[in-house]
C-alpha cells in the first residue's frame, strides 16, 4: 500500500527480483546498472519482514556520507512505520551518540559500524534481513577483506540469535565481472539485468590541462540552461583525482558550484547535497573516491582526469561513476564526457597513457569481484573471527570468499600475544576493536613504551604510511 503511493508498476529489475523471491524470504544477488532501482528490491524485502514481525532490517553501505543519505531519507518515507537508527564508524571512537538505537526497525550502518558492534559483542536483536549494498567493494584492497570477514561475523551472529526463519540477505551492485561466480559463494540467487532506463551518451575529448576547465565550464552550462521534459535543469558532476583540483574547478566554474570531498565536515557534505537537490548548484566537484557515494541526480558526468590518486580508474570503477548520469525520474538521457589529454599520465608508476585508459575503460571489459589476502589481512580477519566465534573462528574463515591461510594466521595470533589459545589476549582485543593492522598496533605499543604524547606516535604512523 505504501509504495502503490509512490508508483504504479515496478521497474523490470524489481519484477525480475520479486519473480525470484524477494518477497518470500530468498538471499539473492542483484547485480544491475546505477539509477535501475535496486535499493527498492531490499526496502521492499526488509520491511515485508519488519512489518510481519519477521525481525529487523540492517541495510549496510561502505562510506558514513553515503549511511547518512540513506539513513535521512528512509526516515522520511518510512519514518511514520518503523523506527530507524544509524550507526556508522565513528562510533568506535566517540560511543554511539544519541542517534544510535539498536532495537530500532531499521538500522542503517556502514559497514565498519556494524562490524565493530559484533567484534565489541553488542546485541543487534533478532535480524531478519540484511542488506549489503555495493557488494563488489569485496574486491577492494583494505576494504573488501573487511567487508568479506563482516558478512561472515554477521552470519554467525544471525544463527545465534536470530529465530526459525532465519535471515534473508541482499546483496546489491552495478559492477560485477564474475556475477555467477559470487552469487554461487554467496549462497544467494542471481538477479541480473543490463539495460538501464535512461540511454547513455559518452563523448570522448581530447584536451590538455589548461583547456579542461574551458571545456568544463562551457559543458556545465549547456546543461543547467537546458530542462528535460520532465522540467528539471541538467545538473553535472565532475570527478577529479585531488582535492586541490576539487577547489580549483569550482572556482573557474561560472555557474554556481561547489566542491564534494572526504575533507568537508559532514554539515557541509549534506548542505551540498540539498542545494543540488533544490537544483540550487549547476554543479559539484568531487573526487573519485566518492564514486560510490552519494546519490547526486545528476544529468552529465565530466571526467577531468581517467585517475584516482596516482592510479588509472578500473573498468568497475569507471561503470560506478558513469552510471550516475542520468535519472529515469529526472532526465531523459545522460551523458558523459571524458576529458583526455593525449600521452598524459600523473605519476610515473602509471604504464599507460591517459588516451589509452580511455578506450580501455570504454570497451568496458569488467574485472571478477576477487577478495585477495595477504598475511596481515588474514591475522586482522582471523583474530575479529576469533573475537567473536571463539572455536568457532576456523568456521567462519572457511566460509569467507577469499583463501584464508586460518593456521598460518593463528600462529602469527599467538606470536603475536593476540590470542591465548582461541581466546583474545586484552591486547588482542583492543587491536580488533579499533581495526588495527599488526604493524599499526606495533607502532603504537613502540611509542607507548617510548613514552611518546598520543599526537606523536599518530604522525609517525602516518608519516609511515605515506611513504610506504
Amino acid at each position: 500500500q505504501h509504495l502503490e503511493g509512490r508508483f504504479a508498476t515496478l521497474l523490470p529489475v524489481q519484477s525480475l527480483a520479486v519473480e525470484n523471491g524477494a518477497t518470500d524470504g530468498e538471499d539473492q544477488l542483484v547485480v544491475s546498472a546505477t539509477a535501475t532501482g535496486k535499493t527498492l528490491i531490499g526496502e521492499m524485502a526488509g520491511l515485508d519482514r519488519v512489518l510481519n514481525g519477521k525481525g529487523k532490517m540492517l541495510f549496510l553501505v561502505p562510506l558514513v556520507a553515503l549511511a547518512n543519505q540513506k539513513y535521512e531519507s528512509f526516515k522520511e518515507r518510512y519514518g511514520d512505520m518503523v523506527d530507524v537508527s544509524l550507526r556508522v564508524g565513528s562510533s568506535r571512537i566517540d560511543g554511539d551518540g544519541n542517534r544510535f538505537d539498536p532495537g530500532a526497525d531499521v538500522i542503517v550502518g556502514t559497514y565498519e559500524g556494524i562490524d565493530h558492534a559484533l567484534r565489541t559483542g553488542k546485541d543487534l536483536g533478532d535480524i531478519g534481513t540484511v542488506v549489503i549494498d555495493e557488494v563488489h567493494t569485496l574486491g577492494e584492497g583494505e576494504r573488501g577483506h573487511r567487508l568479506d570477514g563482516l558478512i561472515s561475523r554477521l552470519k554467525y551472529y544471525c544463527e545465534k540469535n536470530v529465530g526459525l526463519d532465519g535471515t534473508q540477505w541482499i546483496y546489491l551492485s552495478a559492477t560485477v565481472g564474475n556475477a555467477s561466480d559470487l552469487a554461487t559463494k554467496l549462497r544467494a540467487n542471481l538477479v541480473e539485468f543490463e539495460e538501464r532506463p535512461v540511454p547513455i551518451e559518452p563523448h570522448v575529448t581530447f584536451a590538455d590541462n589548461q583547456e579542461k576547465t574551458r571545456i568544463e565550464n562551457k559543458l556545465v552550462r549547456r546543461a543547467f540552461d537546458t530542462k528535460s521534459s520532465k522540467g528539471y535543469r541538467g545538473q553535472t558532476i565532475i570527478f577529479t583525482n585531488s582535492r586541490r583540483r576539487c577547489h580549483e574547478i569550482s572556482r573557474k566554474l561560472e555557474y554556481d558550484s561547489a566542491p564534494y570531498h572526504a575533507g568537508l565536515d559532514n554539515r557541509r557534505r549534506q548542505r551540498v547535497e540539498q542545494q543540488f537537490a533544490d537544483q540550487e548548484l549547476a554543479a559539484v566537484v568531487t573526487t573519485a573516491a566518492l564514486a560510490a557515494g552519494v546519490d547526486f541526480p545528476a544529468s552529465q558526468v565530466i571526467f577531468d582526469t581517467l585517475a584516482m590518486g596516482i592510479e588509472w580508474l578500473s573498468v568497475q570503477e569507471f561503470s560506478q561513476m558513469l552510471g550516475r548520469a542520468g535519472r529515469p525520474d529526472y532526465h531523459d538521457k545522460g551523458t558523459v564526457y571524458l576529458l583526455v589529454e593525449p600521452d598524459a599520465s600523473y605519476h610515473n608508476s602509471m604504464e599507460m597513457s591517459e588516451d589509452e585508459v580511455a578506450f580501455k575503460l570504454l570497451k568496458g571489459d569488467m574485472e571478477p569481484v576477487i577478495t585477495q589476502y595477504d598475511e596481515a589481512a588474514a591475522v586482522e580477519e582471523t583474530l575479529a573471527n576469533v573475537t567473536v566465534a571463539g572455536e568457532q573462528a576456523k568456521r567462519l574463515n572457511d566460509r569467507m570468499i577469499g583463501e584464508v591461510p586460518t593456521k598460518h594466521a593463528l600462529g602469527k595470533l599467538l606470536q603475536y600475544d593476540f590470542i591465548d589459545g582461541l581466546e583474545p589476549t586484552p591486547l588482542g582485543r583492543a587491536v580488533t576493536r579499533f581495526f588495527l593492522a599488526p604493524d599499526q598496533s606495533f607502532a603504537i605499543l613502540d611509542g607507548v613504551r617510548k613514552g611518546l604524547h598520543p599526537y606523536e606516535i599518530v604522525a609517525e604512523m602516518e608519516l609511515r604510511e605515506s611513504r610506504a
